[in-house]
């Protein structure tokens, strides 16, 4: 019998639960694809500390949420972006950190170290391992791509812009090209029209990495919204010709961090595991191989070469000065970008 694959997640989270703990097993809970399931990274944690690695995955933020709920204990490790790490903690559903216990902790960079959205109440439940950028990649064949987030809406890529199906995400980029405050925009109403605007430029709706790889290696679309990391991968693994643009007007700017699951059977293999992550060892060669967010370890990013892309493209105080990071959302301002994006895909299809 095939399986959706979010129907086909949930049945190995439930398997996963069900298991007897393996000694010195460390859960992973992650998107997959994003670095922490690299097959040389995690032989190289075993074999240097024993433990085994088991990774299950999410296509969402919600999916995340929810799979922690409904399966306590069935993680260790868990991959959260900062907009919903406190919501996480303030639901229980991760316990506090202690800093100590990452060697480290020091080399990260204070601003993404020290952000407020990794803490509360004063204790520690994220430990800050990735940043980027969601913005505008291009086909560096096909496109001269300016500096305005108006490529996307510029006529000469009619019905060739490709988008991601998230309301947020969405929402976001219409505030940035209104010239609004993403987080908190005081003009919906605008927002709504330019989300119409975007209607004969659409080709095409992505999900996943991979989807948008192999649309765009089919010469499905030219230009399109997309994360920094992945289009360092697309270039760097599989020689996509992928330019990356940071508008004028700025793009959403977002911070990954590693929390420590409630009810982890294996904290102490979690913690290591995290420590890891976050280390220059990990990091260097992701990048440098595969292709990477930027690092929250300053170190990390000093190490890489000249050329690279999140040296290059994300090293440019200019290039970066009018970026804006995901904050938290109320529910109540999350329910009312779904109606917006809802709404603007209903008209699409009109």
């Amino acid at each position: 019998m095939r399986t959706s694959g979010l129907f086909a997640s949930a049945l190995l989270a439930a398997a996963v639960a069900a298991q007897p703990l393996a000694a010195g097993e460390v859960r992973v809970l992650n998107w997959q694809g994003y670095g922490t399931d690299e097959a040389w990274g995690v032989e190289a944690f075993e074999a240097a500390t024993g433990h085994t690695v088991v990774h299950d995955y999410f296509n969402s933020e919600q999916e995340m949420l929810t799979k922690l709920r409904t399966s306590p204990g069935a993680y260790d490790v868990v991959l959260i972006n900062s907009a919903f790490t406190i919501q996480a903690a303030e639901e229980g559903l991760i316990q506090p950190i202690d800093s100590a216990a990452i060697s480290n902790f020091g080399d990260l960079s204070p601003g993404l170290r020290d952000a407020a959205e990794f803490r509360l109440d004063g204790d520690l439940y994220g430990v800050a391992w990735t940043w980027g950028l969601t913005s505008i990649a291009y086909d560096t064949e096909e496109v001269d791509p300016g500096n305005s987030i108006d490529i996307l809406w510029d006529p000469a890529h009619a019905g060739n812009v490709a988008v991601r199906d998230d309301s947020v995400e969405n929402v976001y980029l219409a505030a940035l090209a209104t010239g609004q405050n993403m987080n908190a925009p005081d003009d919906l109403d605008a927002i709504r029209q330019k989300l119409r605007d975007l209607k004969p430029q659409i080709r095409t709706f992505w999900s996943s990495e991979d989807e948008w790889n192999k649309e765009f290696a089919a010469d499905a679309f030219d230009v399109a919204v997309y994360w920094s990391g992945s289009a360092s991968r697309s270039a760097k693994a599989y020689g996509l010709p992928v330019g990356y643009l940071i508008p004028e007007e700025g793009a959403i700017a977002w911070l990954d961090g590693l929390s420590l699951a409630a009810g982890s059977a294996n904290p102490e293999g979690a913690l290591q595991f995290i420590d890891y992550m976050v280390s220059p060892d990990h990091f260097v060669r992701w990048d440098t191989e595969v292709g990477a967010p930027a690092s929250a370890n300053g170190v990390a990013m000093n190490q890489l070469p000249e050329d690279a892309f999140n040296r290059q493209v994300l090293g440019d105080p200019a290039a970066t000065a009018n970026l804006q990071f995901m904050a938290p959302l109320s529910d109540e301002t999350r329910e009312t970008f779904l109606e917006i994006w809802e709404e603007t895909k209903a008209w699409y299809a009109e």
